[in-house]
């Protein structure tokens, strides 16, 4: 299937894959763009060293083109932002934030440069510096979200822009994407349909948390804080949501120090703990910065008992 994507790529099929944090390993990346797509490498918090690893395991494991989504709000952006150049990786997304002070480095490069964008205002601005595309990724997305339905904003996005729009968020099949040609849009990006694959290095316990999951088992928090995100309905959430209807401040709702794991949540963003994603999301992988610790006081915990 070829659009203006697929021939500005170099990929078979009009599909990226969402650069999720810490679940966009080399693994997942590398499956989806050998199948055709676009893989994505989630930089997410991740130091610049790690995204290097992932970089050189996807060019071990294929020759066909791959990105990385680079979260400008990463402590170590500047340097990935350097290393993306170095690496010669081909495409790059972006989001949480605005990546003008790169694209002029990165176009000299010949790397195509892709935004994540939630309204037309930004989409022209990304369109004004220089970007090869956007993503107008609508709320109904996983993860870190804006206001706008899909439906509502994509069709907006492309007759705000003269450059290629890639729809997102809600997308899981066949369907989503017909509805996403015909709002206009070139490509579709994917996320949580891609958690749930094979190659997905989270927990089978969450896969099937996902694959079970029915239209009302979604809930967003953060809303309060301004970093609203959309996460599976679990006790987590519910406590969470009570927390923020109640007004609580976000020092009560972020410790320093997780009781669970005792990891020092001092540099994850405001509103979550690094021991909600362990739970529910990364016990089975090796990428968790305190899955380590988490492990130690399962292993003590079970010993005591």
């Amino acid at each position: 299937m070829k659009t203006v994507i697929t021939e500005l790529l170099g990929i078979e099929y009009p599909v990226i894959q969402g650069g999720m944090a810490w679940v966009g390993t080399a693994e997942l990346a590398a499956a989806v763009s050998e199948a055709g797509g676009l893989g994505i490498i989630g930089a997410g918090g991740a130091p610049a060293s790690w995204v290097e690893e992932q970089i050189h395991k996807v060019k071990e494991k294929t020759d066909k083109p791959f990105g990385v989504n680079l979260m400008l709000l990463n402590p170590e952006a500047d340097a990935i932002a350097e290393l993306l150049v170095k690496e010669e990786v081909k495409v790059v997304t972006t989001g949480a934030g605005n990546p003008e002070k790169y694209m002029e480095e990165w176009k000299k490069a010949g790397v195509r440069v892709i935004p994540v964008v939630a309204s037309t205002a930004l989409a022209k601005r990304m369109e004004k510096a220089g970007a090869d595309a956007v993503i107008a990724e609508g709320t109904e997305s996983g993860g870190h979200i804006g206001e706008t339905t899909t439906m509502a904003l994509v069709p907006q996005v492309v007759d705000a822009v003269n450059i290629p729009v890639i729809a997102a968020g809600g997308i899981a099949d066949g369907r989503g994407m017909a509805a996403a040609f015909m709002l206009g849009a070139k490509a579709i990006q994917m996320g949580t349909i891609f958690v749930a694959s094979k190659e997905s290095i989270v927990s089978e316990a969450y896969k099937n948390k996902v694959i079970k999951a029915k239209d009302i088992d979604t809930k967003v928090t953060g809303r309060t804080t301004g970093h609203p995100v959309r996460c599976l309905r679990n006790q987590q959430t519910r406590e969470y949501l009570k927390l923020e209807q109640a007004g609580a401040s976000l020092s009560f709702r972020k410790p320093d120090v997780c009781s669970v794991c005792q990891y020092s949540c001092k540099n994850v963003p405001a509103g979550s703990c690094v021991c909600f994603f362990i739970r529910n999301f990364f016990v089975s992988s090796g990428s968790s910065p305190c899955r380590k610790k988490y492990i130690e006081n399962e292993s003590s915990r079970g010993a005591q008992r």
